[in-house]
């Protein structure tokens, strides 16, 4: 049959050959009296194992369990453990078969049944077997012990509820002297303390035997039965350090007497070989685990960073993660082998560059801020698209915590926007805007920088909309060229112009590109005084332009040009100094803080929001709430609006300028729904119609790290339509400098009460997390919608 098969030239031939066989296989096993039962089964085993249906030959896995002759028997629980599994009826029919072999007088044919019921006994079949396994964890024959050891680890799994009846049985298999028994032993152990709390508590006495176990495979001679490589039984001490790390973790105790040992087994193990790294690797990780002395960890930290030099990509890879774990604890340790990290981001593999870059964005300090700042523009230059947002968005970061001065701080990020400004979030343009206001004194190296950039290229959308306000902001300083710290360049009003009509006229620029130069060409006219015409003659021709804001802005300024002339200089006049506050935000910022809900002002019946203004007083720009006892006078902290012309009896109700209508309050109100690991999540609902509900849920990162690859998925009940819109992104960058929304639809015609399950999934520092939050009530929905 397996000739056959192979030989077969397309799939249609095979499928033939194998219709076939399994026609003449389900012949036979109708037939009562049949000699090749074993033999049709193994066939059809085959047959299973290269994809085709052959859920026919279950019951007669069933009638060969309970044929008397060991030959069947082997088949057919192969048979058994590769067509059935616990949600198969026919799986319960061969529990009285399991029972009966557990007490066969063959050794074998017990570790048949052993074996199928570790693989696929239920819980049902758990609970009513579970006592014949405890009897055979205390068989003479340590081959049995073995299997009943690793049936039982199966049956905790499936019934934690049973633990205590194996963890009186399980101590005294460590003990033994047959590492395979010692091994499932351990393995059962493990999986005892991992699901009881109490469990635990009763195995940490058991830590000076299995240093004593570890000791003697550690220092024992070559043993040609355990040997691997030099190593005697790595399995065994993997086992055993893995189960030393769940003892101590959080015990002081416990932790103090496995010390000498770790440091026992980092000092005495081969390196050279993958056994012996995969004995170093496990050790360092209960190192790290556990309440080990300071001296312990270093050395931890130290074979890790041996690890970096290694020729595998992969333990470089471990190497790499188990840092990134632990920079936050042992950072000078791990800043020893700084040197060895940044060259891992010259790797050829790109997940090697991934963690080497995380590593290399948590290693920067104060200290050695220039020198790690300048590898990884290095690095931005060179690295894969796909890293150049992570980069970028790591390095404003640092820049931000640990800049040494302000114009370090600028030529870092122009850097970063000249290289990937393409990839950079969103609020780095008002950022570095903001960062350009504060910094006075570079005003001038600032704008005559920048104006070379955009001379240079106008592909990088972020560099350009800076560089466009900073020339609309400093122009006059830039046509002056008195700046000391860069080469002077004579720059006359018309390259100005020039240069932000090629900005306007560019295919490359965006909307928003286009706004800046707008608005930047605007500024100008009250920055220089020859070219004010040309600068009009600009504006107005955007004032037909297809794009609304663009058209919009255009109107506005020629409305400056034409009624307001004279107001003109003070409305255009410098961005004033943002201050800053003590935690580091400007003034009117909310990163870091809760939002307030505004509260609407409540107005009595016929009383007038705003005292009534002269008519002579409705165009003055700055005066727009003139009649008070303090009127507002220009400064560089006032924004002024274009003036509403109305008449003089409605010119001081702001909130009517249509007249007759009621003030529109805001229908939506938050509520925040999730707040854990410095992940918050708000909703703000509002209703479209009697059972329609817009829900806005909005994402924050209030920690010091980077969030990537955040995903949120919702469930509602069957008769509710629900429809997830785009979200605006997947990086939630740290310190909530940004947030990240995702709108979803709700429709509910039945008017059911409304409830919501939302899966949350992230990454933070390689490591995945994900939680669920339900919600049951939402904020501002009235019954109509539930």
């Amino acid at each position: 049959m397996i000739r056959a098969i192979r030989s077969a030239r397309t799939q249609c031939e095979e499928r033939g050959v194998i219709q076939r066989e399994c026609a003449a296989i389900r012949a036979q096993f109708r037939q009562a009296d049949n000699g090749g039962r074993s033999h049709n089964l193994a066939k059809l085993l085959y047959v299973h194992m290269l994809g085709y249906p052959a859920h026919f030959g279950q019951m007669e896995c069933v009638r060969m369990i309970a044929s008397p002759r060991y030959s069947e028997k082997r088949v057919g629980y192969l048979g058994a453990m590769m067509l059935l599994d616990e949600k198969q009826d026919a799986s319960l029919l061969i529990t009285n078969s399991i029972k009966n072999d557990l007490s066969h007088s063959s050794q074998y044919v017990q570790s048949l049944a052993l074996c199928t019921l570790a693989c696929m006994g239920s819980a049902e079949m758990c609970r009513d077997l579970a006592p014949e396994i405890d009897r055979l964890l205390r068989a003479s024959n340590s081959y049995i012990r073995k299997k009943a050891a690793l049936c039982a680890v199966h049956i905790v799994r499936k019934v934690p509820d049973l633990w205590e009846l194996f963890a009186t049985a399980a101590r005294p298999l460590l003990a033994e002297k047959n590492h395979g028994v010692l091994h499932s032993a351990v393995v059962l152990i493990t999986e005892l303390c991992e699901r009881n709390a109490e469990t635990l508590e009763r195995f940490r006495k058991i830590v000076p035997d299995l240093v004593q176990i570890m000791k003697a495979l550690v220092i024992s001679g070559y043993s040609p039965e355990h040997d691997v490589a030099g190593v005697s039984d790595p399995f065994l001490q993997v086992r055993i350090l893995r189960l030393l790390r769940i003892l101590g973790h959080n015990n002081e105790a416990a932790s103090d007497a496995m010390n000498d040992l770790l440091a026992q087994v980092a000092t005495n193990t081969d390196s050279t070989k993958t056994v012996g790294n995969a004995v170093l690797y496990e050790t360092v990780l209960t190192v790290l685990d556990i309440k080990s002395e300071s001296g312990l960890r270093v050395l931890a930290v130290n074979i890790l960073g041996r690890f970096l030099l290694n020729n595998d990509r992969n333990i470089r890879y471990i190497a790499m993660t188990s840092l990134q774990k632990i920079v936050g604890t042992d950072h000078n340790a791990v800043q020893r082998h700084r040197g060895t990290i940044v060259d891992c981001l010259k790797d050829q593999d790109a997940s090697v560059k991934r963690r080497a870059l995380d590593l290399s964005l948590a290693l920067v300090s104060a200290t050695n801020i220039r020198s790690m700042m300048k590898e990884l523009l290095i690095f931005l230059s060179s690295c894969p698209p796909e890293l150049k947002a992570q980069a970028a968005s790591g390095i404003f970061n640092a820049a931000d915590r640990y800049a040494p001065s302000q114009r370090w701080h600028i030529d870092t990020i122009l850097h970063v926007l000249t290289t990937a400004a393409g990839d950079v979030r969103d609020e780095t343009v008002p950022n570095l805007i903001q960062l350009i206001t504060n910094a006075s004194e570079l005003h001038c190296y600032t704008v005559h920088k920048l104006y070379r950039a955009l001379l240079a290229d106008i592909s990088q959308q972020s560099l350009v909309q800076v560089a466009c306000w900073c020339v609309g902001e400093y122009g006059d300083l830039l046509v002056r060229g008195e700046c000391r710290e860069i080469e002077p360049v004579e720059v006359t009003e018309d390259d100005v112009l020039d240069a932000l009509e090629t900005v306007l006229q560019s295919h490359m620029s965006s909307p928003a590109t286009r706004g800046f130069a707008l608005t930047a060409t605007m500024k100008l006219s009250t920055r220089i005084t020859d070219n004010v015409d040309r600068i009009r003659k600009i504006v107005s021709i955007y004032g037909s332009c297809i794009d609304v804001e663009l058209q919009q802005r255009a109107v506005e300024y020629n409305a400056l040009f034409k009624k307001y002339d004279h107001m003109r200089a003070a409305v255009l006049e410098r961005m004033p100094v943002i201050e800053k506050n003590a935690s580091g935000h400007a003034y009117g910022d909310t990163a870091g803080e809760t939002v307030k809900e505004i509260q609407p002002v409540k107005v009595k019946q016929g009383e007038p929001l705003l005292p009534q203004l002269p008519a002579n007083q409705v165009c003055d720009l700055l005066d727009l709430l003139g009649g008070s006892e303090n009127p507002l006078q220009p400064s560089q902290h006032s924004t002024p609006h274009l003036p509403i012309n109305t008449a003089s009896t409605a010119g001081g109700d702001l909130l009517d300028l249509l007249g007759g209508l009621e003030p529109i309050r805001p229908s939506a109100t938050t509520m925040t729904v999730y707040e854990k690991n410095g992940v918050t999540l708000t909703i703000s609902c509002e209703r479209q119609s009697d059972s329609g509900l817009t829900v806005t849920l909005t994402a924050s990162n209030s920690t010091d790290s980077d969030i990537s690859s955040f995903t949120l998925q919702a469930a509602v009940p069957k008769s509710v339509q629900l429809h997830m819109k785009a979200p605006s992104g997947d990086y939630l960058p740290a310190e909530a400098t940004a947030k990240l929304t995702q709108v979803v639809v709700l429709n509910n015609p039945n008017k059911v009460n409304l409830k919501m399950r939302i899966r949350i999934s992230y990454t933070r520092l390689g490591s995945a997390f994900q939680d669920t939050v339900q919600i049951d009530s939402f904020p501002g929905v009235t019954a109509a919608v539930h």
